[in-house]
């Protein structure tokens, strides 16, 4: 037994990939296709254990009226978009035609591109013209470090009571304790401000580069 999460080698990690939701060939072609095409920031897409989460997270809160920050080629959105049910919503937030433009191949293979909205600019203003209420059941944010605060912000208020903000990369590959760069000390900060957060009950798990889950009061 221990009292801490253990470290995963590569055989580790497939056994674990392998007995909680494998990937099926979709989220196989997909990873495939953005390390062959997009090599050099291919580490920006989720790991496949993040992507199973994702989609059972989503069901487990009944999720309808979701919001995404960060879309990449499409994998979180695609796993978050499976746990939607009909009629259900993920406005996804990105800059990048380029990268989504592979998204978009992939949810329509999946059938799940009615399910989504996808908005090309810059994510707050986007959230700055989502409805002020509190209507949001799931938010996932995964984009430029240094903009986190400013989605968390604007995120906050608009979450139903019990709605459920995940937050990517909230360990930084271990640099949070010793910040080297500008989006080191921004999640650094950040994961400060999370945790002083009255209206949130936060909690932090190890989950590939760390994975913040804060529930809305």
């Amino acid at each position: 037994m221990t009292t801490k999460s253990i470290p995963l080698t590569d055989e580790l990690h497939a056994y674990l990939v392998a007995h909680g939701s494998p990937p099926d060939e979709i989220i196989r072609d997909l990873a495939e296709e953005t390390r062959s095409v997009l090599p050099e920031h291919a580490t920006m897409q989720v790991a496949p254990e993040q992507a199973a989460f994702l989609t059972f997270l989503t069901r487990l809160l009944d999720v309808r009226q979701a919001v995404e920050v960060g879309t990449f080629t499409g994998l979180s959105s695609l796993a978050i978009a499976r746990g939607l049910p009909q009629g259900g919503r993920l406005t996804c937030f990105d800059i990048s035609e380029e990268f989504t433009d592979i998204a978009r191949r992939y949810w329509a293979r999946a059938g799940v591109q009615d399910l989504i909205d996808l908005r090309i600019g810059p994510a707050a203003d986007g959230l700055r013209e989502l409805p002020h209420e509190r209507h949001l059941d799931f938010a996932f944010i995964d984009a430029d470090k240094t903009g986190y605060p400013i989605y968390w912000s604007e995120l906050v208020p608009r979450m139903r009571p019990g709605g459920v903000i995940a937050v990517d990369n909230v360990l930084r590959g271990g640099r949070v304790i010793a910040p080297q760069d500008a989006g080191d000390r921004a999640i650094a900060a950040f994961n400060d401000e999370v945790i002083a957060d009255v209206r949130v009950d936060p909690v932090m798990l190890p989950i590939a580069d760390g994975l913040t889950l804060a529930r809305v009061r």
